[in-house]
């Protein structure tokens, strides 16, 4: 569900991250027809599903927009900064994640604008005590900026993710298994929104220092990274 996902971090950074009803799936008119009979069929026949918002933080919006246009980049800078074991690559046109924690897939940015992005993931998770389980998702990212009373720029997020498992034998298990899998996409979701978080308060505090630790890793793309640079306002 990273794909389509530290609770000590929410005390340690003062966030407010709060479970709520999941609406049905809303997607943009501008969604492609194939494209949205596809994710509606996804989001209807979900297995379980989830939203979590979090409160107003400090962030930038042009660096914001700039690591959500370049997964892959982001993925160096949240392991960079140890917040998160996401590994992003491309193999073609293909984006794939492994996050370090059992889940592995591949995933497409169907609809992005800003204040939106809406992506679509399928892959395999293997918990401990379950079968693997596979299956695809769709996730709504839903973000919005405005600015504090100090003049500072701040954004609050929301996402929203439908999970539609394969697994015969795991939908057999029904009840059985879907506070399990419910637990996991919560926890996923807030996970993934505190990462966001983290790295831009990280920016906000050492912009310097971010660059100085993402610069370290040998296999970080060097255009993106300059680019990051500029962003960044370091000579």
């Amino acid at each position: 569900m990273r794909a389509t996902i530290a609770a000590a971090s929410v005390l340690v950074l003062g966030l407010v991250v709060t479970a709520a009803a999941v609406p049905p799936l809303a997607l943009p008119s501008q969604v492609p027809a194939a494209e949205r009979e596809k994710l509606q069929k996804i989001a209807q026949g979900s297995f379980v599903s989830t939203r979590v918002a979090q409160g107003p933080y400090v962030a930038r919006e042009d660096i914001w927009e700039y690591l959500l246009d370049h997964p892959e980049f982001a993925s160096h800078v949240t392991r960079a900064l140890k917040v998160a074991s996401y590994r992003i690559w491309h193999e073609g046109d293909d984006l794939w994640l492994d996050d370090g924690w059992g889940s592995r897939g591949q995933f497409k940015i169907v609809y992005a604008e800003p204040g939106k992005r809406v992506l679509w993931a399928h892959g395999r998770f293997d918990p401990p005590l379950l079968p693997s389980i596979r299956g695809q998702g769709v996730g709504m990212l839903e973000y919005s900026f405005q600015p504090s009373a100090g003049g500072q720029s701040m954004v609050a997020t929301a996402v929203t993710g439908y999970l539609q498992v394969d697994n015969r034998a795991l939908n057999a298990l029904g009840r059985v298994a879907a506070p399990f899998v419910q637990s996991k996409a919560d926890r996923e979701a807030g996970l993934l929104l505190r990462t966001f978080a983290r790295v831009m308060r990280a920016i906000e505090e050492s912009p310097a220092s971010v660059y100085e630790r993402v610069s370290a890793r040998p296999d970080v793309p060097r255009q993106e990274l300059e680019q990051f640079r500029q962003l960044l306002r370091l000579p």
